[in-house]
C-alpha cells in the first residue's frame, strides 16, 4: 500500500459526496478554549502526552512562529550525533506515537529523528504534529523533524489533516499556520557522517550530499526534480533507475545506491515512506554480511506506525543506534486507545 500524487483538483471537489448531515455530526462542539497566558512549553508537553488537549488556535500560532526560527537555522541535511533513534512515518497514530516514546525513551533522556510523514490517515494528526513540534521548540537539539511527502499542502487536503483541523478548531486557519512550517523542515539527516537519512529516498540528479545542500526548501513541494525524488522515491529490486508508480520520484535500484554511498562514506541510508509489515526491511545487501548484524545492506526502510490505518496488521519499529554504532530494531505493536479509535464521518476513503 503507498501514496500515490492525487490529481490536481479544487478542495471542494474532494467533498463532492459529503453530505451537510455527516459534516455537522463530526464537528466537535467547540474548539479548544483559549484560557489566556503564555505558551508553557513543559505544561503543553504534559497536557498533549497525559491529557491529549490540543493547543488553543492562537499558542498554536505562537509556536508555529517560534518553531520557524528554530528551523531557518538548519541545514538540509542536518548533522546529528549518536546516540540517536530512528523513526518512520507515524501519519496521525498519536496513542501509538506516546507508545514509541516509552519503547525508545523520553526526549531529552534520548535524541531522535523522525523522517517525515507526521499526518494524515490516521486519525489525530493534530495531536500527533502538535507534540513534535512543542518537544522540538522546548528540546531542539534533541529532535530532528525532516520531511515528508504529506508535509505539503496539496496532500493534506485530500487525505486527513486539513478536514481534521476543521473539525478540531473549526477553520482553517491552524491547518495554514502548520503548512508554512511544513516548508521549513528540513530534507534530510545524517548521523556521524555515515548515516543518511531522508524520507523517500534517492534523485538521479543528486550524486553528492552538497547538491542538497544548496536546494531552496522553503516551499511547497514540487512535482519534479531532487527536492520532490527525496520525499518521494523508493527502492526496488532492479539495477539503476525506473519510473514510480506513485506518479512522482523514481524507483532505483541497487547501483545507484552503491555509487551514492560511495560517493559520499555513508553505511547506510535510513528511509521511511514505505508499509512494511515487519516493521523494517534491509535492501541492496550486495553479499556483504556484517558481523554485527545477522542481517545487512546498504539501506534499511523503517516504518513507525502499527497495524497502519487500523487496519494494515503490520507492527511498528524504531532504530535505536548507541553510541558504539551497535543498531536495535525494537519492535512495537499498536496500543489499545489507537485499536479503539473512531473514524471521524468524513474521511476520505483510504484506498483510492
Amino acid at each position: 500500500y503507498f501514496h500515490t500524487l492525487p490529481h490536481r483538483q479544487s478542495h471542494s471537489q474532494t467533498h463532492t459526496q459529503t453530505s451537510p448531515m455527516a459534516v455537522d455530526m463530526a464537528l466537535p462542539p467547540r474548539p479548544p478554549l483559549d484560557t489566556g497566558g503564555d505558551l508553557d512549553f513543559d505544561e503543553w508537553i504534559d497536557r498533549l502526552k497525559n491529557k491529549h488537549e490540543i493547543l488553543p488556535e492562537r499558542l498554536l500560532k505562537v509556536a508555529c512562529q517560534r518553531l520557524k526560527d528554530i528551523l531557518i537555522e538548519e541545514n538540509n541535511v542536518q548533522p546529528v550525533q549518536l546516540p540517536v533513534v530512528i523513526c518512520g512515518d507515524i501519519h496521525g497514530q498519536f496513542f501509538d506515537m506516546l507508545e514509541l516514546f516509552n519503547i525508545g525513551g523520553q526526549i531529552p533522556e534520548k535524541n531522535y529523528i523522525f523522517m517525515g510523514d507526521f499526518v494524515d490517515r490516521g486519525y489525530n494528526s493534530v495531536e500527533t504534529l502538535e507534540l513534535l513540534i512543542i518537544l522540538k521548540i522546548r528540546y531542539p537539539a534533541c529532535i530532528t523533524l525532516i520531511r515528508g511527502n504529506h508535509e505539503s499542502r496539496q496532500i493534506t487536503q485530500v487525505y486527513g489533516f486539513y478536514d481534521e483541523c476543521l473539525r478540531k478548531y473549526g477553520n482553517a486557519n491552524p491547518w495554514k499556520f502548520c503548512t508554512e512550517i511544513f516548508d521549513y523542515l528540513t530534507l534530510s539527516a545524517i548521523v556521524e557522517n555515515s548515516i543518511f537519512c531522508v524520507h523517500g529516498g534517492l534523485s538521479p540528479d543528486v550524486k553528492l550530499l552538497d547538491q542538497i545542500r544548496v536546494i531552496n526548501r522553503v516551499q511547497e513541494i514540487p512535482h519534479e526534480g531532487a527536492f520532490g525524488d527525496l520525499v518521494w522515491s523508493d527502492p526496488e529490486d532492479i539495477e539503476g533507475w525506473s519510473v514510480s508508480p506513485r506518479g512522482a520520484g523514481w524507483l532505483f535500484g541497487e547501483r545507484p545506491a552503491q555509487h551514492f554511498n560511495r560517493l559520499n562514506g555513508l553505511d547506510l541510508i535510513a528511509r521511511a515512506h514505505q508499509l512494511v509489515q515487519e516493521g523494517y526491511k534491509y535492501a541492496f545487501s550486495n553479499g556483504q554480511k556484517s558481523s554485527e548484524h545477522a542481517e545487512d545492506g546498504l539501506l534499511v526502510t523503517v516504518w513507525s506506525a502499527p497495524n497502519y490505518c487500523y487496519r494494515c496488521g503490520n507492527v511498528a519499529s524504531i532504530l535505536d543506534i548507541n553510541e558504539n554504532g551497535d543498531r536495535t530494531f525494537r519492535i512495537f505493536h499498536e496500543v489499545a486507545a489507537s485499536a479503539s479509535a473512531v473514524p471521524p464521518r468524513q474521511l476520505v476513503p483510504y484506498f483510492l
